[in-house]
């Protein structure tokens, strides 16, 4: 099935590695032409090779540094993208999760800097990038978010509390922009086998006094399929979802997470 990736420029937020990664790379198998950021000049770099690596020494892909705690950072990333590849028909939010904590063990600061990083992060995003995603034929954002917008996940109470904002205005937005042509979506991952995941083992491990095996088995056990899944398998959903293959799903909160989520709605 061709997504009609090909030439559509895209810009992967936080996509070093983990679900960002998995995302941006599939998107450059597609035929898309992806720019990718990190903190990390070194990590940046060393994703943008890997992509190279996989999909091609052609590939067009390009890496900014950038801290997405930063509006202006943010800003710019945005104005770079554009320089870099002409236009911008396809935005992807993402970030590192909080950290892991209960409502007594967590200070303000760490709200604080957990609001920016979760819901401003977006925010900042999408207005720098409407000025450009209003001249794309087949404009697209997708927000990442967590099954936890669903159902609460223990020791996560940053993440619980602050993603169901940013599926809100990922809602919001899909009707605001929608008559504009400007598809808004969002996927729901589940436990997916990433670095993110492992330091929650590890975290629950110290809580529990446990080991990462033992808290992962607890886990699978509660997964239909099994197993937690492969970034991968998110990145082949993130790509077709903003790809104009999918250009009648707007609005849509979409679960990847083996079926996890026992809920009805």
């Amino acid at each position: 099935m061709d997504l009609g990736l090909q030439g559509k420029v895209a810009l992967v937020v936080a996509a070093s590695k983990g679900l960002g990664f998995a995302a941006a790379r599939q998107l450059a198998r597609e035929g898309a032409k992806v720019a990718i950021c990190s903190r990390s000049a070194e990590r940046v770099d060393a994703a943008v090779a890997r992509i190279k690596e996989e999909v091609g020494a052609e590939t067009a892909v390009a890496g900014f540094v950038t801290d997405v705690t930063d509006a202006a950072q943010l800003t710019q990333l945005i104005t770079d993208t554009v320089a870099h590849f002409g236009g911008l028909d396809i935005l992807i939010t993402n970030a590192g999760g909080p950290p892991g904590g209960t409502f007594e063990s967590t200070d303000i600061t760490a709200w604080e800097k957990a609001f920016n990083l979760t819901l401003m992060s977006v925010t900042h995003l999408i207005k720098a990038a409407l000025p450009y995603l209003r001249q794309s034929d087949a404009a697209s954002i997708l927000t990442v978010t967590s099954i936890s917008v669903k159902q609460p996940i223990g020791g996560l109470l940053l993440s619980n509390v602050l993603r169901p904002g940013v599926v809100g205005l990922t809602k919001v937005l899909s009707q605001e922009l929608g008559p504009e042509n400007i598809r808004v979506n969002s996927i729901l991952p589940g436990w997916t086998a990433t670095e993110r995941v492992g330091e929650i083992l590890d975290y629950r491990a110290n809580v529990n006094e446990s080991s990462a095996a033992a808290e992962e088995a607890k886990i699978t056990r509660t997964i239909p399929m099994g197993r937690m899944g492969q970034p991968e398998e998110f990145g082949n959903v993130a790509a077709f979802l903003v790809s104009p293959a999918a250009s009648y799903i707007n609005g849509v909160m979409l679960h990847v997470d083996g079926g996890s989520y026992a809920g009805l709605l």
